[in-house]
């Protein structure tokens, strides 16, 4: 069993994560903190170091390494399926997720949130719920390649879990 979960920075992909390996009894990992322990840097230094096309690089590798395991729930970067042949690569290798909300949710999750997302803080300024928006409208045709789109507004974790179970018990 692998089970991807995808969606805008903030959608919650991480703590749901968390939360249903937990109900699941298996193993979780969050391919940002992944990522971050794996190179030894943080996140917003390695873009402005680097830039995203080298971040998005080594992101692909992460992947690639985590298709391979059992058992686990991967929580992906926001860009992630974005890129490469990503998307692809998740639902062939796994059960995918998209964790749908709303821009205004998504700026309020991210404000509060202890992480600082590169590509979040470009867009601060005048028209950021618009930036946000826009920004959001054209990664969602990759995430909406996902097995399951599931509103992360209040997501129950019973009802994923039982769909996932289901996908995974029942006949090809």
């Amino acid at each position: 069993m692998r089970i991807y979960l995808l969606g805008y920075m903030g959608s919650g992909k991480s703590t749901l994560g968390r939360n249903l390996a937990r109900e699941l009894g298996i193993s979780w990992i969050d391919t940002d903190d992944e990522f971050e322990t794996r190179y030894k840097i943080v996140i917003p230094e390695f873009f402005n170091k680097y830039g995203e096309n080298a971040f998005r690089e080594l992101e692909q590798k992460l992947l690639a390494d985590f298709s391979k395991v059992s058992d686990i729930v991967i929580s992906t970067g926001g860009g992630m399926p974005c890129f490469f042949d990503n998307m692809d690569l998740m639902n062939q290798t796994g059960f995918t997720v998209y964790l749908k909300t709303t821009p205004e949710l998504l700026i309020s999750r991210n404000e509060i949130s202890a992480r600082k997302r590169p590509l979040f803080q470009q867009m601060k300024g005048e028209n950021f719920l618009q930036n946000v928006t826009q920004h959001l409208k054209s990664r969602e045709p990759f995430y909406e390649k996902a097995k399951l789109i599931l509103d992360s507004s209040y997501p129950d974790i019973k009802e994923l879990k039982s769909k996932i179970l289901e996908y995974f018990t029942s006949p090809s």
